[in-house]
């Protein structure tokens, strides 16, 4: 019977809620961090190990003499936990990111520019530093997981959100809003798609691996919310959830230089996961939909603002330069109203097979069985 966890991390967004799974599951759980960010929510029960997990060292040390039924690797140096913990686990389960697959953080490796959409666990993973460093050493990563641990379960995240984020996207929106700004830029509408996940869903997802060892030993599962929104749809959703009136200034996206940390890559290309192996092998469904998650978050946020100049907003790298942004608004603005009417003769459509608003109108006023 399996009774004794390890969690490596355990204290970040989705280990909060990872540590409170086991312990419901009934668990014997341990978590080994440095201890610099101890949290309210984890239960009591819990153990704590406070060793650096980048310390293949000290890692070592808090090994002597233990061993356990499963480890959870979320933190730290994962390739030296892989060496290190072969051996002395049953079940193996790591945690780490969408930036092994080539494309994600490079979109000009594929012409035209811009990842597929979507991409499932067979995509190819980055093989060349100079493709994407990061995403070479995120790549070779997983394969030193599966060299100690062949019956291993990694799941790759995107950008996390939900409470104690470590890259808060929504920060962009929320401190806008909190600044009494009515006005936010976006490129090309807002409607590129940049798949994320919420904390409880990922949390969620890892557990379901835990669960079913044999449904998930040996494979790679991308993790995310079912629903992915598109930029415009999570400015608005903020701003809904904070009772906010915030006016989405679209621009082309050579001009719209505000949103770059909103959009956290150099192209408004889509970024997209195909979730059918998490669904499918281990039947992942969200635990809180998309639209519910973005606006908890907004009014977390709201009631935990970030200071000014704290690593998150470092990290976000938002200048909140607003007297600059208005002259971009502005002078865009103007640009707009200087442009000259254009007539055509015969005025392009929307095609005669779309049916909706504005669309071709129907051939008989009722409708006949």
């Amino acid at each position: 019977m399996r009774t004794r966890a390890l969690v490596i991390g355990g204290t970040g967004p989705t280990g909060i809620h990872i540590v409170q799974g086991l312990i419901d599951r009934g668990w014997d759980v341990t978590i080994l961090h440095r201890g610099t960010h101890e949290r309210a929510e984890t239960p009591d029960a819990v153990t704590h190990l406070h060793h650096d997990p980048y310390d293949a060292d000290d890692l070592r040390r808090a090994f002597e003499g233990r061993t356990y039924d499963l480890v959870i690797a979320m933190y730290g140096r994962l390739r030296r936990i892989a060496e290190i913990t072969a051996g002395r686990v049953g079940q193996f389960v790591s945690v780490g990111g969408v930036p092994a697959i080539r494309g994600w953080m490079n979109p000009f490796l594929f012409e035209p520019n811009g990842l597929p959409v979507p991409v499932d666990e067979h995509q190819p993973t980055v093989q060349e530093p100079a493709e994407d460093e990061k995403g070479y050493r995120v790549a070779q990563t997983e394969s030193v997981v599966f060299e100690h641990h062949p019956a291993a379960a990694h799941f790759r995240y995107p950008y996390v959100y939900g409470p104690y984020q470590v890259v808060p996207r929504e920060w962009s929106i929320v401190r806008r809003i909190l600044d009494g700004r009515s006005r936010i830029v976006v490129p090309d509408d807002g409607l590129t798609l940049h798949h994320h996940g919420f904390t409880e869903n990922l949390a969620h997802a890892v557990l379901l691996g835990v669960d079913q060892p044999e449904a998930a030993a040996g494979k790679v599962f991308n993790a995310a919310d079912e629903e992915v929104l598109t930029v415009r749809q999570v400015v608005e959703l903020c701003a809904s959830a904070l009772d906010h009136e915030l006016e989405i200034v679209s621009m082309p996206w050579d001009l719209a230089t505000p949103a770059r940390p909103l959009m956290a890559q150099p192209l408004p290309t889509h970024r997209v996961l195909d979730l059918t192996r998490l669904k499918a092998d281990l039947g992942y469904r969200d635990l809180v939909p998309a639209r519910t998650a973005l606006a908890r978050t907004a009014r977390w946020l709201a009631a935990n603002p970030i200071m000014p100049g704290a690593p998150e907003e470092v990290v976000l790298t938002d200048p909140f330069d607003y007297a600059a942004e208005d002259r971009l608004i502005d002078a865009w603005i103007a640009l707009r109203a200087a442009m000259p009417s254009v007539h055509f003769a015969n005025e392009p459509g929307i095609g005669l097979a779309y049916s909706g608003p504005g669309g071709r109108p129907r051939t008989r006023t009722t409708f006949e069985a």
